[in-house]
């Protein structure tokens, strides 16, 4: 095909040879049907099969292809050739100039499936002609540990590729190809130094790739760029820092004047075709680039399987099951090397690394250690060190190693409780027996009922090769103001070539002149009062010229010391409003649930939250139970992919019951007989004591109300009755989809009845703690929330909350309204939010203020996932999902997680053990006086 023979020749006159072609063959169609034409090339008129591994060699250098024989020989039988599945798909692909995403599990060969056919162009270069003192390949990671991984892993090809060249083809004067990291941690000498030998490979995260665009004269190194490569795809698309970074690769585009290689890396990502549309963005505002997608995810071998350490989770005591669970995990910990233990808190990761030492004196500090983010960056460098010595026999870890390092050495990964994710579950038990030709081997601890439902169909869905899928985030103001910010401060331009720019941007393509023009108002300080609260101008604009620049002298400083979208945090006091006394912290993330009348356990003591001023929150002390529990602001939400197939399971669940069939079918699942003994308990109860329709399923969302009698911990009348009924809502789609939606229904019913609701909310669902003198017709209020009025109704139900202040907050700060480094002094995160608790009233009162505007966005579309909302309610809508209205006695065995929600923190972890067995044993004396009925 001449296309790949120009391509070989000329890489960049390749890009533009082809953009034009697909112009020519798309042009006249819509932007909209864009994005799966450019997908298809893979399958369509630009793919190509290399159909032998000889034709992949033949496109190697001499020495390169020498150092891959030399090195792989011993993986060809395995490999069934010199290469693995994604190398042999990918390697030809990058050779030629095409844009490619890689997704295959970790220790398939990514990393030289990405770099091959770039160090292998780089020593042509070199051979023929000489490299430029300048940066041919960007490689992007979300972390700066994995960015000296790989900065480490590329140290062994280059030097013994350039060994051989020398040896073997008398090649003395080819010279280095030089590779060098750029992050926050990089010193100003070392920066220096690159500007006198600059690095053809380097390695920088995403913040720092925005700084150097705007570096004078380091940006001019970057003209030279022919390749780019971000790693770990899946964890920055869906997210700011992952917007952030699409664009700087348009800027990035604009600066260099041709189009360059995009290629990604993940080992867990669904959608693929949106994934690899945000990786290539667009040739203008219309034209789709084309990326191939190289699916080879599931290559790897996987030995997963689910434990319940008891046979009944429910009339075990705390004891038995403790014994159990560490006895089974001192267990596999002894039959394997070097065992890594995720759970999904930092302090379930040191309460776990504690009671192991305390219990086996055989895991010491030498042998055993904990990793996550609460820790110092010395102590973590040491623990990854041993770990790829395989110097740990055990390392316990919240989720700081779910990414990263290689660990050649560990050979079993438990995950103790759900991680709530089919892509979490594989990205941490591929962590162990790194390598194609290993199996990864992986045991999934739940210790409760809910997580034994959740974990049986994580991996019965792994098995058959399902992915949840990322939500990529569209149009965030905040960011889009540094990244026009710094555009401006390289020098002055037309405000229609930015919008170019930007809307080249997978995350910006659909953005309008109105959306531009709100940006432009907030950067040009457009807004009356603006300067009078020491909100001043980013930029000016002529309107004559239709042309912008930068305001003010300490732009470009401004701009360095305060980009990027990772938020700062804090922690608040908390002091009893009474006498002022101070009883502890809180996560400030741990608030965003907390409205007035709330209770919460801390220190002990039950407290009922009043308000919050700054960094303070002020509570009276209470006997009534907590609704807030401890880690809610910690804990991975459920997806609500998964959790679909939850209600899936569930259907198929019932019907195999109703023919006595359930346990013959979960026997045959990747779980054991204690986990098979416990749901066929769970749903054989719940029908039992309820019936069939007491279960949600894809077609039914069940309500179930509950009267408050039957225990003591409940607040009572003077008559020894219950003061409230309890809503269960059995939504089983996650904790963000359950956040939006208790919120839309308790914003309802506080609007109609002018009462308080306390809200409860956990992935299986959440309850509503209700005045039980108030008739609420739940259904009725449901089935008023559409697809058409839920983002309006949220946006209402937003108002005055912590979690809309402290968004605000960090939104201002994106938008560098509040600067959180000037002149050399840094403004604490407390001290940014009180600027923020003062502007957030006047911008209300302005015509769509830009942080504010995204403040409303960010909440509602990323975090209460308002568009899976839409779809849910269409349904209720349509009559495609019945609300099945249920009232109970006693909470059913599916409500025991949401009704003992809030005593499941340490403090109350004897409270809610009790109120189990109490729920369980009158639940089944009503289903045996059924039975004897």
């Amino acid at each position: 095909m001449n296309i790949t023979k120009n391509i070989t020749n000329n890489q960049i006159s390749k890009s533009n040879t082809l953009e034009e072609e697909i112009r020519n063959e798309i042009s006249s169609k819509k932007a909209e049907n864009l994005i799966s034409k450019s997908i298809s090339y893979s399958n369509g008129k630009y793919a190509f099969d290399i159909d032998s591994d000889e034709k992949i060699l033949d496109l190697f250098e001499d020495g390169v292809r020498d150092w891959w024989v030399n090195k792989f020989e011993k993986y060809k039988e395995f490999n069934d050739g010199y290469f693995t599945p994604p190398q042999r798909q990918a390697i030809p692909r990058i050779h030629y100039g095409r844009n490619t995403l890689i997704c295959s599990p970790t220790g398939s060969g990514k990393t030289l499936s990405s770099f091959m056919s770039i160090i292998n162009e780089l020593f042509r270069i070199e051979k023929e002609e000489g490299l430029e003192n300048s940066v041919y390949c960007i490689y992007i990671s979300p972390l700066k540990s994995l960015a000296n991984d790989i900065h480490v892993n590329l140290e062994e090809p280059l030097v013994e590729i350039k060994e051989i060249l020398t040896e073997k083809y008398g090649k003395e004067d080819i010279g280095d190809i030089r590779h060098a990291i750029r992050h926050g941690d990089t010193t100003s000498y070392q920066k220096s130094k690159m500007l006198k030998q600059t690095p053809h490979i380097l390695n920088t995260t995403p913040e720092s790739l925005a700084i150097i665009l705007n570096s004078p004269k380091f940006k001019e190194k970057l003209r030279t760029v022919r390749w780019v490569v971000i790693d770990e795809i899946h964890s920055l698309a869906d997210n700011k820092r992952g917007v952030h970074l699409s664009l700087s690769l348009e800027r990035l585009r604009e600066l260099t004047k041709h189009e360059f290689v995009r290629i990604g890396c993940s080992a867990t990502v669904e959608p693929l075709d949106e994934v690899a549309s945000y990786l290539g963005g667009f040739y203008d505002t219309e034209i789709p680039r084309p990326v191939e997608i190289v699916d080879t995810r599931f290559v790897r071998n996987y030995d997963m399987k689910l434990i319940c350490p008891v046979p009944d989770l429910i009339m075990s005591t705390p004891e038995e099951i403790s014994k159990k669970l560490y006895g089974e995990l001192h267990k596999l910990i002894e039959e394997h090397e070097n065992t890594l233990i995720f759970t999904n808190t930092r302090g379930g990761a040191e309460r776990i690394l504690y009671n192991l030492r305390r219990k086996f004196p055989e895991y010491t500090e030498e042998n055993s250690g904990s990793h996550h983010g609460s820790l110092s960056r010395d102590k973590r460098l040491e623990i990854e060190s041993k770990l790829k010595k395989g110097e740990l026999k055990v390392v316990t870890t919240s989720s700081s190693l779910e990414l990263g390092i290689d660990m050649p050495y560990v050979d079993l990964v438990i995950q103790i409780g759900s991680p709530k994710s089919v892509k979490v579950l594989l990205q941490r038990i591929g962590r162990a027996g790194h390598g194609i030709e290993r199996i990864a081997k992986g045991r999934l601890i739940a210790l409760d009922r809910d997580e034994l439902v959740e974990c049986t169909v994580m991996l019965k869905k792994a098995e058959e090769g399902f992915i949840d899928k990322v939500q990529i985030p569209k149009k965030p103001l905040d960011v889009l103001i540094q990244q026009i910010y710094g555009i401006a401060i390289n020098g002055i331009i037309e405000y229609e070539q930015v919008k170019n720019i930007v809307r080249r941007s997978y995350n910006y393509n659909m953005m309008t002149d109105e959306d531009f023009k709100i940006v432009l108002n907030y950067m040009t300080a457009s807004y009356a009062g603006m300067e009078d609260r020491n909100i001043y101008s980013k930029i000016w604009y002529d309107e004559e010229t239709k042309k912008i620049g930068k305001s003010g002298k300490t732009a470009r400083m401004i701009y360095y010391t305060n980009i990027g979208t990772i938020p700062d945090d804090f922690s608040c006091d908390v002091y009893v409003r009474a006498n002022k006394d101070w009883i502890g912290k809180l996560d400030e993330q741990y608030l965003d649930k907390l409205e007035k009348g709330d209770v919460f356990a801390l220190g002990g003591e039950h407290l009922k939250f009043v308000y919050r001023r700054g960094s303070k929150v002020y509570v009276d002390k209470t006997s009534e139970k907590p609704n807030i529990p401890n880690w809610y602001s910690e804990r991975l939400p459920l997806s609500y992919d998964l959790g679909k197939n939850v209600l899936e399971f569930k259907k198929t669940a019932i019907e195999k019951y109703n023919n006595e069939i359930l346990k013959d079918w979960l026997s045959k699942m990747p779980i054991d007989s204690n986990s098979v003994e416990s749901l066929c308990g769970l749903f054989g109860q719940q029908i039992q004591y309820t019936g069939n329709n007491s279960i949600s399923l894809p077609n039914r969302l069940v309500i179930e109300e509950y009267n408050g009698e039957g225990y003591d911990g409940y607040k009572k009348d003077k008559k020894g009755k219950s003061e409230h009924k309890y809503l269960y809502i059995h939504s089983n789609y996650g904790r963000k989809f359950n956040d939006g939606f208790s919120r839309a229904i308790a914003y309802k019913i506080s609007e109609y009845f002018g009462v308080g609701v306390l809200v409860s909310v956990s992935d299986t669902g959440f309850s509503l703690e209700i005045p039980k003198k108030k008739h609420i017709e739940i259904v009725k209020i449901i089935k008023e929330l559409t697809p058409e009025n839920i983002y309006a109704t949220l946006k209402l139900a937003l108002e005055n909350t912590n979690l809309m202040k402290r968004i605000f907050r960090i939104n201002a700060t994106r938008s560098l309204m509040i600067l959180r480094n000037y002149a050399g002094r840094k403004k604490s995160a407390k001290r940014q939010q009180v600027s923020a608790d003062l502007l957030i009233h006047y911008a209300k009162k302005l015509d769509r203020f830009a942080p504010l505007e995204e403040t409303y966005r960010e909440i509602i579309e990323d975090s209460l996932e308002v568009e899976h909302l839409q779809e849910i309610l269409g349904k209720i809508q349509s009559g495609h999902i019945r609300l099945e209205h249920i009232d109970v006695s006693i909470p059913t065995p599916m409500s025991f997680g949401l009704a003992t929600l809030t005593a499941s923190d340490a403090v109350l972890a004897e409270d809610k053990n009790n109120l189990l067995k109490l729920f369980h044993a009158q639940v089944m004396y009503k289903i045996s006086k059924k039975i004897t009925n």
